[in-house]
């Protein structure tokens, strides 16, 4: 077991720098074709997606947050706020975390704002933090494989999702959102 284990651990470092190299910063037509096309596959992958984004005053979509970890994970994403159809900014997403934890995923998250009220709080703030400044309810999917709407009673929704669909029990909880200039 250590053998593997003292193995397994400098193939994991070399993953996470390598993993971690990729989240460099990137253009701004490259944040909005990726932002286009995580929009494109919520819609086509989720039931009732279309519905709630004709909902939302305002949408913030990062295509890929990636996360790493060996005790310690970090994990970070760029992404637009649209608002009616339009980019209105760019922001990053980031989080730490420590306790149990090994390898690595990457992730989409859609954080759809319902009220007017709850939007003009995130864009005025200077670096937003969920669960301090403004409360996420992360939405699962009900039957039939269609977003459960009775989540939608909050100002702000969010929809985590990867390539095998809606991903289920994670918190937004500590992700800190803050805007970026490009």
């Amino acid at each position: 077991m250590t053998k593997l284990l003292f193995r397994t651990i400098p193939l994991l470092l070399a993953a996470l720098f390598l993993f971690a190299g990729t989240a460099d910063a990137a253009s701004k037509a490259k944040i909005d074709r990726r932002v286009t096309k995580a929009i494109a596959n919520f819609k086509d992958d989720i039931g009732g997606a279309n519905d709630v984004l004709a909902r939302s005053v305002g949408v913030l979509v990062f295509p890929s947050v990636k996360k790493a970890g060996i005790g310690i994970g970090g994990e970070y994403g760029e992404g637009a706020l649209l608002v009616g159809g339009k980019t209105a900014g760019y922001y990053s997403t980031a989080a730490a975390s420590i306790g149990f934890q090994l390898g690595a995923q990457a992730r989409t998250q859609i954080l759809c704002f319902l009220e007017q009220s709850a939007l003009d709080k995130f864009r005025a703030s200077d670096g937003w933090e969920i669960g301090v400044d403004g409360s996420v309810a992360v939405v699962t999917l009900g039957a039939g494989g269609t977003i459960d709407t009775t989540s939608l009673n909050q100002p702000i929704v969010a929809f985590i999702f990867n390539n095998k669909g809606l991903m289920y029990n994670l918190s937004l909880e500590g992700s800190k959102i803050s805007k970026i200039h490009r």
